[in-house]
C-alpha cells in the first residue's frame, strides 16, 4: 500500500484513518504524543515522514518535535519493517565469538544489509548492543526470540526458513 497519494498530506486513506482514530482515542491523555506514536509505530508498523507531519499537524506541535521523539528512540522506525526482524549482538563476546562473520554471511544470502528489509519483505536485519546473553555468543534475536550458540554452518538454515515464511 503505498502512502503518496493525491491527498495533499501524502498518506493514503487506510493510514490517515489508523493515525485519526489513534488521535481521536489519545488526543487528551498525559503525554499524549508519545501514545499517539507507539500505537501508531503498534498498527501501522513505521512512522514515516509523511506520517510525523501529519500526527504533528494533528496534534497542534511542531513537526520537530514529533520528528525529535521518532529518531531518538531506536524502537521506533520509519521504513516498512520485514516480517521476522533478525539481530545481530555487537556485545563483546558476540563479537569475538564470530557475529561479524555471521553478519557478512547474512548479508550475501539476503541480498541486503543491516538496517534493511529484503525485498519480499520477509526479513529485516539490525545490528543491536548486548542481549545478555553472552553466555551464549554469539547471538542473534529473531522476532523476540535469543538464539545463542549459532554455528555458521546452521546459520543458512535459519535465513531460508525465515525467507520462506
Amino acid at each position: 500500500m503505498s502512502e503518496t497519494t493525491s491527498n495533499p498530506d501524502g498518506l493514503c486513506e487506510n493510514k490517515r484513518a489508523i493515525i485519526d482514530q489513534i488521535i481521536a482515542e489519545n488526543r487528551e491523555r498525559p503525554g499524549a504524543m508519545m501514545v499517539v506514536l507507539n500505537e501508531t509505530q503498534s498498527k501501522v508498523g513505521y512512522i514515516s515522514a509523511p506520517m510525523q507531519t501529519y500526527i504533528a499537524r494533528q496534534l497542534g506541535v511542531p513537526a520537530g518535535a514529533v520528528h525529535g521523539v521518532v529518531t531518538f528512540y531506536s524502537f521506533f522506525t520509519t521504513e516498512p519493517r520485514g516480517k521476522h526482524t533478525m539481530k545481530f549482538c555487537m556485545g563483546t563476546a558476540c563479537y569475538v565469538g564470530g557475529i561479524p562473520q555471521l553478519m557478512e554471511k547474512a548479508t550475501q544470502l539476503t541480498g541486503t544489509g543491516m538496517g534493511k528489509t529484503t525485498s519480499d519483505g520477509q526479513l529485516t536485519m539490525e545490528i543491536c548492543r548486548c542481549v545478555g546473553a553472552c553466555s551464549q555468543a554469539p547471538v542473534v534475536t529473531v522476532d523476540e526470540e535469543v538464539i545463542g550458540r549459532i554455528k555458521p554452518n546452521k546459520f543458512p538454515a535459519l535465513i531460508k526458513k525465515l525467507l520462506e515464511g
